[in-house]
């Protein structure tokens, strides 16, 4: 009634400055919201200890970390960081498309079911301009274009998560992950969640009040994109991962946004420990998770989804009923929902790994991100990646974090597999 949009757009800001009353006026709205009693708490707790009380298959650690071969575990690293490249680069261009309109432009293309970039050559002009690609990503990610991974945050987190362990060790605290990015990361590289969270660090306020204070995108996706770093450096030890994860998470992010990350983390522990069957990594990341929790019940959703139809494009549609109406398109509970689909759809094979995820819409290339981690692990190598996608990479990553520019996957490799051996 007082001229705001019911819910974000898509772009996730308003075309125009609002007018100073309406500023005032919601930034009230989302205080009384936050005084009003919960009635999921009880199954969708923030902190910790009550998370790990509600989980009773809770992972065990096996103690010190195992004595992973040298070689082998850094090839298989370099793989994870491949694979979250392709997958991420993959999903650029269509990122904030609606499902329809992915579709349309990959048919047009002969590029459906999903197999390949996405590219503008042979697609019709009036489709083009109907359906235009993400303006910022289209220059560096169509086939056409790509030289490099361009930057992105999906990408820069794992960066950021790196400077955390390497700083503050594996015992490292929310309020160290804060200092990281404020020395670090760009404000204009967050989005969100981050960027409100960011924004309260600047005004003085603490974690985890961080992520609660005028944060109504605290169970979105950022925290999830965050997660990889804390599996890879804590290989086989999936409960040690999550909670590496929750505390990172704890800064930006609440409930199902905090679980997102939990989960994404000890399925890539799992991963990264050698397991070589994505079915077992998914249910290890179901144990870190409130069972009654949305997060789970989706996840649980969208295996016997992808178990049931042969057709992933039948997957994706019913996914669509469930969420599309009731979840904004960068909520954590239907983009992990479609990652535990394509994974298990995909059944470890890394190019449906990766297509599975993008091809399903919403946030396109967080989602092909993790899918493309996860599987790069599974896969064991960069030998063992299909060279289509790693090519075009050129062993080169652009960031604006810290002195990361132009670094190539294997010096990652290296420098996450120091990380994963310090106790």
């Amino acid at each position: 009634a007082a001229g705001g949009p019911p819910a974000p757009l898509t772009a996730g800001a308003s075309p125009r400055p609002v007018s100073r009353y309406l500023r005032l006026l919601a930034c009230d709205l989302l205080d009384e919201l936050a005084e009003l009693p919960g009635t999921l708490a009880d199954d969708e707790p923030s902190d910790l200890g009550t998370i790990q009380t509600l989980c009773p298959e809770w992972p065990l650690s096996p103690g010190a970390l195992a004595a992973w071969d040298g070689p082998v575990f850094e090839a298989r690293l370099e793989a994870a960081w491949l694979g979250r490249a392709a997958g991420c680069l993959l999903g650029k261009p269509v990122e904030k498309l609606p499902l329809a309109a992915i579709r349309d432009l990959a048919r047009a293309a002969g590029n459906w079911p999903l197999n390949g970039w996405f590219t503008a050559r042979g697609v019709p002009a009036e489709l083009l301009a109907e359906h235009p690609w993400n303006r910022r990503s289209a220059p560096t990610s169509l086939a056409e274009n790509i030289d490099g991974m361009p930057e992105d945050d999906d990408l820069n987190y794992p960066l950021l998560g790196l400077l955390v362990l390497r700083r503050h060790g594996r015992r490292f605290t929310t309020a160290d992950v804060a200092r990281v990015w404020l020395d670090e990361l760009p404000a204009g590289r967050t989005f969100t969640a981050e960027r409100v969270a960011y924004r309260n660090l600047l005004c003085g306020l603490e974690p985890p009040l961080t992520a609660h204070h005028r944060n109504p995108f605290r169970e979105w996706i950022g925290a999830l994109i965050r997660a990889d770093v804390h599996g890879w450096t804590n290989p086989g030890d999936p409960g040690a991962a999550a909670e590496q994860a929750y505390r990172d998470a704890a800064l930006t992010h609440t409930a199902n946004g905090v679980y997102a990350a939990m989960f994404t983390a000890a399925v890539v522990a799992a991963a990264a420990g050698g397991e070589r069957d994505v079915h077992a990594c998914l249910r290890t990341g179901l144990t870190v998770v409130p069972p009654r929790a949305r997060l789970a019940r989706a996840v649980r959703d969208a295996v016997g989804l992808a178990r049931e139809h042969r057709d992933f494009d039948t997957v994706v549609d019913l996914l669509h009923e469930r969420h599309g109406a009731t979840h904004h398109w960068v909520h954590a509970v239907p983009n992990t929902a479609l990652l535990a689909a394509a994974l298990t759809h995909a059944d470890g094979d890394f190019t449906a790994s990766i297509c599975r995820a993008v091809s399903g819409g919403w946030d396109t290339d967080s989602v092909g991100a993790t899918a493309g981690g996860v599987a790069g692990l599974l896969a064991g190598s960069p030998h063992a990646l299909p060279e289509r996608w790693t090519a075009p990479l050129k062993n080169r990553l652009a960031t604006s974090v810290g002195d990361f520019d132009g670094t190539g996957f294997d010096t990652l490799a290296r420098l996450t597999h120091l990380e994963a051996s310090r106790p």
